[in-house]
């Protein structure tokens, strides 16, 4: 009878080490990323992700998340393991206040140099240490050409009766708020508490109007008609006027959100050596032009800027003359006490 349960049991653990050779073996990857913000061979792209584990023999995992404010949740809650993630500027510096992220080794990553000189070292990292630009734009407002009284051009159409139901808000509050303080002649990195409760009273004004606070489902609601208006970004835009040409873009005329979404490597990645292959893939100017194809989000790569066949390399939405160019403020990471009063006040906002 021993001498059965020992083979029984020889047997168990051979069918434990060939299922964790099937499951967990080779080198893996974990990426978390922004909807729509790869080229993943949806509508005939190119897979990048199958491309990178062809190449490398890495095997890829890749979550979406809505918002900085949840990625930072995922990072800090201890139940997420990430070797990449595409968070925006001003997580990014807080990240780095938090020590929450990885220096980067640049010897690892040469095709950095195709990165224009005028994003490097951003204020959010100084020293250009832990973060890789990858893409950049601006927020503007979206709207439907036929179903407008008139085409927008303040934010304050976002607060029009007219569209009451219609209007569509930013689920991230710092978005949200962004566009009330803008309206409001606000800094959007007051640190005055004055401040923000007007801001927060703009948009509990607004709140009887939206019909929801949206992220990536912004794309059907829009492309479908189910909605008039709303605030987003650039590239999206362009995306969705590919699916449907009655939709028309502005930026506001008060100003709006400069934005860098940078690649980092989150402490304790455990795949840190993969992480760096990754990034460096990312920047080699064919994947780049393809990846800049389909976001397209402006970006900071040299190569693709100076190529005539991208697509997008004279779209004014993306590169405004200067004359043309909108009074832009960029994020900052704000004082905890501040975060704290922003939350709050969120909470209130969407209490309709």
């Amino acid at each position: 009878m021993k001498k059965i349960i020992s083979i029984l049991a020889c047997i168990a653990l051979l069918l434990g080490l060939v299922t964790c050779l099937g499951a967990c073996g080779g080198p893996r990857l974990n990426v978390y990323i922004w909807g729509e913000y790869m080229s993943d061979g949806a509508e005939g792209s190119r897979n990048l992700y199958r491309e990178f584990e062809e190449k490398t023999g890495i095997k890829v995992k890749h979550n979406n998340f809505p918002t900085n404010e949840f990625l930072y949740s995922k990072l800090t809650g201890g139940g997420a393991n990430y070797d990449v993630i595409f968070p925006s500027d001003y997580l990014i510096e807080r990240l780095i206040a938090e020590d929450r992220l990885e220096p980067l080794d640049f010897s690892q990553i040469p095709n950095y140099e195709y990165i224009l000189p005028e994003f490097r070292n951003l204020y959010f990292d100084p020293q250009g240490q832990y973060s890789v630009p990858y893409t950049v734009g601006m927020v503007g407002i979206i709207y439907n050409s036929k179903l407008v009284h008139s085409a927008p051009d303040s934010w304050e159409a976002l607060w029009d009766p007219a569209y009451a139901g219609q209007v569509l808000q930013f689920e991230s509050p710092r978005d949200a708020f962004g566009t009330a303080q803008i309206l409001l002649g606000q800094s959007v990195n007051t640190t005055a508490e004055a401040d923000w409760r007007a801001a927060a009273d703009k948009l509990k004004e607004q709140a009887p109007l939206v019909q929801g606070y949206v992220s990536d489902e912004i794309y059907d609601i829009l492309e479908g008609e189910n909605a008039i208006l709303g605030p987003y970004y650039a590239g999206d835009y362009l995306l969705m006027r590919e699916n449907n040409p009655d939709l028309g873009f502005v930026y506001p005329k008060e100003g709006t959100n400069f934005f860098y979404d940078s690649v980092c490597v989150p402490k304790g990645a455990k795949n840190y050596a993969a992480a760096m292959q990754f990034i460096n893939f990312l920047l080699e100017p064919d994947v780049a032009l393809a990846n800049a194809e389909y976001i397209k989000y402006a970006t900071p790569h040299a190569a693709v800027r100076d190529n005539p066949e991208y697509s997008y390399r004279d779209e004014a939405i993306l590169y405004p003359a200067p004359e043309d160019m909108p009074r832009v403020e960029n994020f900052h990471h704000l004082p905890q006490d501040v975060l704290t009063l922003m939350n709050n006040l969120w909470t209130e906002v969407k209490i309709k």
